[in-house]
């Protein structure tokens, strides 16, 4: 069975396309503002990937967590670094986030192992 980060992946690269090349440039300068955004500055990019998962939990939105946790892991994050993120959301969010906690955790579980396949 396909995991749902290789389908997240495959969607969001396929989707992020089409929306960049329907010739609208104030796409484009949005996606360029939010690239930039978490690029190393005073922050390094880790601690932007993981601040940016912290407001996508609490804001409950699954494809953004996802889309952190893969960009956290591509910047070295380990499970206890994920784990304290996780804490910091639920303690700002609430109980309400506990279903994303769910949902963070399974797929930081599925990139992990995808990653010690291929090793």
């Amino acid at each position: 069975m396909e995991k749902e980060i290789n389908n997240f992946r495959k969607y969001r690269t396929e989707m992020n396309d089409k929306i960049l090349n329907s010739g609208f440039r104030d796409f484009k300068k949005f996606f360029a503002l939010d690239n930039k955004a978490y690029i190393n500055g005073a922050l390094n990019t880790k601690t932007k990937e993981l601040m940016g998962l912290v407001a996508s939990m609490v804001l409950r939105c699954n494809d953004c967590i996802l889309y952190h946790i893969d960009r956290s892991v591509q910047e070295g994050a380990t499970r206890q670094e994920f784990y304290e993120t996780f804490n910091i959301a639920l303690i700002v969010g609430g109980s309400i986030v506990i279903p994303h906690l769910r949902f963070a955790v399974q797929n930081l579980d599925d990139i992990f192992e995808e990653m010690e396949n291929e090793q």
